[in-house]
């Protein structure tokens, strides 16, 4: 059964795909004239616009769900294992990656407004009504609720119960049932709930973990010259003489890089787009500029921070290992922590991307049902092989990114970067966001 997901796999995660990805970023990098260059001035010109406002999440909690659901183990394990197959070289691969995916996000939020009303959202909206192809929206929800299912759900349990074994006795099972518990109260409690709880767990986290990469990154500061150098040396180097090696483990570094930056920024996906759809705020600007803030911070920083704690420390043999150089005995316990947070943020975001998606199919919320429904499968993911829950994200994520990309193109008319009155036109008048549970 492996193998053949490992085919299966292989055959989606091909080139092209891989070219489609990069093209199109590449396409609304030039197209938008590097419009990644205003998420740096984000913070500085945030409280200075002001936009129409709407019934729904606050900004800060919408920008915490949505950057919960795409810091989840990817920013840990995701990163670490693609130093560890593809090399130091994959990481670079993973800036590209974010690099990229700012602009792919942008054009993701930008036709999100444009489009979405109370009850189509994110790229069904854009899709449905801008591409006027309903087979491509409803291929891209059931993808999304498979995705939601895998990547969001059973991959993020899956990390974390790896890390809870190792660091303490908790067998699997109980993991799988506290998994269950924890979920379950929080997305039977609807979109508010969720933006609350990442709220409040993302900030300190986050820091905690920026905090304990800082420790080893000063311990083993030495190291960092010769870090950055094999980065650069591994997402390059062909050598004449074992060329035909050399460009295989290049040609890894940029499958492997690429992919893993997918997973943990989720740039191209779609995802982006339905989370911020959630905001009181319908400014295109807004959200597009805040939507490529989360993929700079997920992917540049947090992924890097992880990538060069693996590859200054001496410990290499796994990323607890990493941190117990500094950390000590505390070291798995952190990792173990950190992990869980991450992936119970990421759980319960993509559960809205998860419940939108189900709504646009059959019409009706998604409910108490579907919450147990999304609870148990999440939690099965602590009893499952890690190989084979990371296998299947990676299908979903690429089957999800197939007819998103396509929308994008098609719509790129419509994608600008130029700033929008959003409470004095048509289009927002008529732009109405449901209400949330």
């Amino acid at each position: 059964m492996e193998r053949l997901l490992e085919r299966i796999n292989e055959a989606v995660w091909g080139n092209g795909l891989i070219l489609l990805l990069i093209g199109t970023g590449l396409f609304f990098t030039v197209k938008l004239r590097f419009v990644q260059l205003r998420a740096f001035t984000l913070p500085i010109r945030a409280h200075q616009r002001r936009s129409a406002q709407n019934r729904g999440l606050s900004q800060g909690k919408t920008v915490c769900m949505a950057l919960g659901a795409a810091m989840g183990t990817g920013n840990i394990t995701g990163a670490a294992s693609a130093v560890m197959i593809g090399g130091a070289g994959a990481v670079f691969w993973m800036w590209v990656s974010a690099l990229l995916g700012m602009a792919i996000v942008y054009a993701e939020n930008c036709l999100s407004v444009k489009y979405s009303s109370g009850d189509v959202r994110g790229p069904m909206a854009y899709l449905s009504k801008g591409v006027r192809s309903p087979v491509l929206a409803y291929i891209f929800a059931f993808m999304c609720i498979c995705a939601a299912f895998g990547m969001g759900g059973m991959v993020q349990v899956s990390s974390a119960a790896d890390a809870v074994s190792v660091s303490s006795p908790l067998a699997r099972p109980v993991v799988a049932v506290v998994s269950f518990v924890l979920i379950s109260a929080v997305t039977g409690g609807g979109t508010k709930r969720i933006g609350s709880a990442a709220s409040v767990l993302l900030p300190v986290a986050s820091a905690a973990y920026g905090a304990a990469c800082a420790a080893v990154l000063i311990t083993f500061r030495e190291n960092i010259p010769q870090a950055f150098a094999d980065i650069l040396s591994g997402a390059f180097s062909v050598r004449s003489a074992v060329g035909g090696i050399s460009g295989l483990a290049v040609s890894r570094a940029v499958s492997v890089g690429i992919r893993r930056g997918i997973f943990s920024n989720e740039a191209g996906l779609g995802t982006s787009a339905l989370l911020h759809s959630a905001a009181e705020s319908d400014s295109p600007e807004l959200q597009a500029d805040w939507a490529m803030t989360e993929v700079f911070f997920d992917t540049v920083i947090c992924c890097t921070l992880t990538a060069l704690v693996m590859l200054c420390s001496p410990c290499r043999e796994s990323v607890g290992a990493a941190f117990s150089a500094v950390l000590g005995r505390f070291g798995a316990p952190f990792i173990a922590t950190e992990l869980a947070v991450f992936a119970f943020c990421t759980v319960i975001g993509q559960f809205y991307c998860a419940g939108t998606a189900f709504r646009y199919i059959t019409g009706n919320e998604s409910g108490r049902t579907f919450s147990l429904l999304f609870a148990i499968c999440s939690s099965l993911g602590a009893v499952l092989t890690a190989r084979t829950v990371w296998t299947l994200s990676d299908i979903f994520n690429g089957l999800m990114a197939l007819p998103n990309l396509l929308g994008l193109l098609l719509l790129s008319h419509n994608v600008t970067n130029k700033s929008r009155k959003t409470g004095n036109n048509s289009t927002n008048k008529n732009h109405v966001r449901g209400t949330e549970k």
